[in-house]
């Protein structure tokens, strides 16, 4: 990416941050990678996979109970092969500089940090999941991670022989139905997106719009949820202001997402939104020759790099993978639970306009505040209830 070392160097921060919480190779096209060690798939396929009675009850004889999770005795090498290999599922681009690379990026520093393998299935199509799943596991893996809730349909193998002595790990999983076989972390949309408006609401007043842009993939639940946040965020501040919503049906699609940006910015819009996947930096690029200031889905990328943003909306699933990883490495992670991550509570997720001017970072800061105690429910806001 253009500014990949400072993205590593705040992924690092971040990672410094979370990780010190108490939570708790078929590829997809040509987009299959690995990392640390070339022959990581060849190895592991001829790994025992056995690693004799662990006496719990659990899955996979795995100690613990529903109340409190489970956990297998010999993570972080779970199938007791010599090695611990994290295989990632993402149904993005994990070269997007941002959201899904975020999750690839957090995986590979613990990987080089303690020896491990990495094995990366890119741009998973969600009617592959299944299968790609069960390959993943074929090669022995100790972690399969799912780098996004579009993939749930997988996690049921899970639960399978071919996964035995595999932890699981789920991000984003807001509305996934917890099982004893995976770890996951969830969060709230409508509290990141609210928070997101409320922050383009800002600066639009300064710059005297009334109009917005956001642009995403496919007309997905979460990205219609995300965009209905996001609209009632900037209404919170412009009550008469109006948000233009393009659905491309293509994360990665730059082409489509150009397309869209453009039309957008012939309407007059005053800021976008290009939400998600490797489409992200054309619209924010584009944005940029308008003078048009755009927000990051997920990442943190004020301080420098082109293109230029304005608002960095953070709720990486690097971040929450951090606070996984690290614990698995420490073979304390505990499986079947899940950790729910709430802005204004948690570091992240957590929303920063990069060059504030007035007091705008103290009134972003002032509602992160009270949603983090309560005093303003996103979720009531945005659904009416």
């Amino acid at each position: 990416m253009d500014d990949r070392t400072g993205h590593t160097a705040r992924l690092r921060l971040g990672m410094a941050v979370v990780g010190g919480l108490a939570l708790m190779a078929a590829a997809c096209g040509s987009s299959s990678s690995s990392s640390s060690a070339s022959s990581a798939a060849s190895a592991n396929s001829l790994g025992t996979g056995t690693c004799g009675s662990q006496g719990g009850t659990g899955p996979w004889g795995w100690t613990g109970t529903a109340a409190t999770g489970f956990q297998p005795s010999h993570e972080p090498d779970v199938n007791c092969d010599g090695k611990v290999v994290i295989g990632i599922l993402s149904p993005g681009d994990t070269n997007d500089h941002g959201y899904y690379e975020s999750f690839v990026d957090t995986a590979k520093l613990y990987a080089t940090k303690n020896g491990w393998q990495v094995i990366t299935i890119n741009k998973i199509n969600p009617a592959d999941a299944v299968n790609q799943a069960r390959n993943l596991c074929r090669q022995h893996v100790d972690m399969v991670a799912v780098a996004a809730s579009e993939l749930k349909d997988a996690i049921p193998v899970s639960q399978e022989a071919v996964c035995q002595n595999t932890v699981w790990y789920v991000a984003g999983g807001q509305g996934v139905v917890q099982t004893p076989y995976f770890v996951q972390s969830q969060d709230d949309v409508n509290e990141s997106l609210y928070a997101a408006g409320y922050a383009s609401g800002l600066i639009m007043q300064a710059n005297g719009s009334t109009k917005a842009g956001f642009i995403t993939g496919p007309e997905l639940d979460f990205a219609k949820q995300a965009a209905k946040a996001y609209t009632k965020g900037i209404q919170n501040v412009i009550p008469t202001a109006t948000v233009l919503t393009a659905y491309t049906g293509s994360f990665d699609d730059s082409g489509l997402a150009v397309t869209a940006a453009n039309a957008q910015i012939a309407q007059g819009v005053g800021i976008i939104y290009p939400y998600l996947g490797g489409a992200t930096d054309a619209v924010a690029a584009l944005g940029d020759q308008h003078n048009i200031p755009e927000l990051t889905p997920g990442t943190n990328r004020c301080g420098g790099g082109t293109p230029a943003y304005a608002v960095s909306v953070i709720f990486s699933p690097g971040d929450y993978f951090a606070a996984a990883l690290a614990p698995f490495a420490k073979g304390t992670l505990t499986i079947g639970t899940a950790h729910v991550w709430h802005m204004g509570k948690d570091p992240v997720p957590t929303v920063i306009i990069c060059s504030p001017t007035g007091t705008q970072k103290q009134m972003v800061d002032a509602l992160i505040q009270q949603i983090g105690s309560g005093a303003v429910k996103p979720d009531q806001i945005v659904n009416g209830s």
